[in-house]
């Protein structure tokens, strides 16, 4: 009979053993996945950020050509050439978002 509990035992220790690394990567997981969700969240506020900013942007441009209409015939080749720049700075920032955010949704 103590060569059955011997048998028994290995067996009973492997088992024991299986079920604590199951347990510890268990918990390491759900680690993990709480990680992921902070660092998705923090990715989405990034990006809620960044729109924000683009939305602004482009508020300001729109204000700027609304005001056009009433700049004195002396200023209008200036406001026209401020107006230019910041679209072409938007339109920069907006290939810029694309690309960034493009390539962080992929990886999703």
């Amino acid at each position: 009979m103590n060569s059955a509990n011997t048998h028994d035992k290995p067996g009973s220790t492997i088992k024991a053993y299986q079920d604590e690394i199951t347990a510890q990567m268990q918990d390491a997981k759900a680690r993990l996945e709480q990680f992921e969700a902070k660092a998705k969240e923090k990715t989405a506020q990034a990006e809620n950020t960044a729109v924000n900013s683009l939305k602004t942007a482009k508020q300001n441009i729109d204000r700027k050509l609304q005001d056009l209409k009433t700049t004195s015939d002396a200023h209008v080749s200036r406001a026209k050439a401020n107006i230019d720049a910041d679209v072409a700075s938007f339109k920069a920032s907006i290939d810029d978002f694309s690309s960034k955010y493009k390539t962080s949704s992929q990886k999703r």
